[in-house]
């Protein structure tokens, strides 16, 4: 039998009845250095570890009756649970849970947590402004390359400066420590590696919008993918929300803002060789929050050799290059999602007949015809937008 127990924060006032009973009448202990320490007392046999692949080895070749795992907080939250679980097999496993840290630190600041976003960000950086944009409160649990500092720069380089925020560290030791304040309060606070924070968005985002208003991008003198024929090509992509996306001849970066909208907990690249371009499109990408735009500065299918393989892909500006920059997308992933636009006929053909030489024999074809109305004298006019077509190829 192997217990997988959750701890706690500490292992001593944050640990439940239960784990300790099942701790006591265990066999070995198994677990990482900080988790061990607590209980070296009971004088019992350990094996050192932080590793699922190491343990569940272990497992397989141990001949012990009852083996207890110790994890940090809960086994369900962000947790070395998941994965020992599905590489132990056959061996009888249960689970205890333990007080994880949302729920230890949101008692402590006195908020609730029943509709609160959770973002791991050990040892990854992960969409911060735009979780903060998306939700009234998110919990961060920190560690890596994310410092509390780092944490609150990327709130302040996104215009998010005044955000108020609590940040936990050494929750349940004797040396915690709780700091409440704005972002701009603590850009450089040094903590230790055990931290956490809440960050609190009473202005969040309540709903996702699709056509955007040109009107709200920084333009310049950079085209631009209106918003008539944007919100169709948005709702032909079908964006996931942790999808991976290519915005390929992004210009001033609206298509790459409302797939960042979309694939909140995804990550957009958009890839644009006009430096001009480029810069409109980060500015753009800082003025709505959308930290999980990265700007690739460069000529398409050049610049997308080391990017990670793409599940949604819009060619905007193709210089030319359709056929090539398919051809790599597919190679990179075949079951990937391509939309194209289209000003000629010319470009309308090489579209299809790149989508035929990649197996997609009827790729979905739209035209998106828009005319807007003005003001001439006293009367309104209608006047007409060039007419755009929009070419969608899938495989399945």
């Amino acid at each position: 039998m192997v217990i997988i127990i959750g701890i706690g924060m500490d292992g001593k006032k944050t640990l439940t009845a239960e784990a300790l009973s099942a701790i006591k009448n265990a066999d070995i202990l198994i677990g990482a250095k900080r988790m061990l320490e607590p209980f070296s007392s009971l004088g019992k046999p350990c094996f050192c570890s932080w590793k699922s692949d190491e343990i569940a080895e272990f497992l397989h070749n141990g001949k012990y009756e009852n083996a207890a795992v110790l994890m940090s907080g809960d086994c369900g939250f962000y947790s070395g649970a998941e994965k020992l679980l599905r590489l132990t097999g056959d061996i009888e496993c249960k689970v205890i849970s333990g007080i994880s840290s949302p729920v230890y630190f949101c008692s402590k600041i006195k908020k609730p947590w029943k509709n609160m976003k959770f973002v791991s960000l050990h040892g990854e950086s992960s969409n911060i402004v735009r979780n903060v944009r998306r939700n009234e409160l998110c919990f961060f649990l920190l560690g890596g390359e994310i410092t509390p500092a780092k944490l609150c720069r990327r709130l302040c380089e996104y215009g998010m400066s005044e955000t108020k925020l609590y940040i936990g560290e050494n929750l349940a030791a004797e040396n915690e420590r709780i700091f409440t304040g704005k972002a701009a309060d603590f850009i450089d606070i040094q903590l230790g590696k055990l931290t956490v924070a809440v960050i609190e968005n009473p202005d969040f985002e309540n709903s996702t919008a699709i056509g955007i208003s040109d009107e709200k991008f920084t333009r310049g003198k950079v085209p631009m993918t209106k918003s008539e024929v944007r919100s169709t090509v948005i709702s032909k992509l079908e964006i996931n929300r942790n999808d991976i996306c290519w915005d390929i001849g992004c210009g001033t970066g609206s298509v790459s803002i409302e797939m960042a909208l979309q694939c909140f907990d995804g990550k957009v690249y958009a890839v644009e060789k006009n430096t001009e371009a480029a810069a409109l499109s980060r500015e753009n990408a800082l003025k709505f929050g959308c930290d999980n735009i990265e700007i690739i500065c460069g000529s398409a299918p050049e610049a997308l050799e080391e990017l990670p393989a793409p599940d949604r892909v819009f060619i905007g500006g193709s210089s030319g290059k359709i056929s090539e920059i398919a051809d790599f997308v597919f190679s990179k992933n075949p079951n990937a999602v391509i939309v194209v636009t289209a000003v000629s006929l010319e470009t309308l053909n090489d579209a299809i007949v790149t989508f035929e030489s990649n197996g997609i024999v009827c790729p979905e074809i739209v035209q998106i015809s828009a005319a807007r109305a003005k003001k001439v004298g006293s009367h309104t006019m209608l006047s007409a937008e060039n007419p755009v077509f929009i070419i969608k190829g899938a495989r399945s």
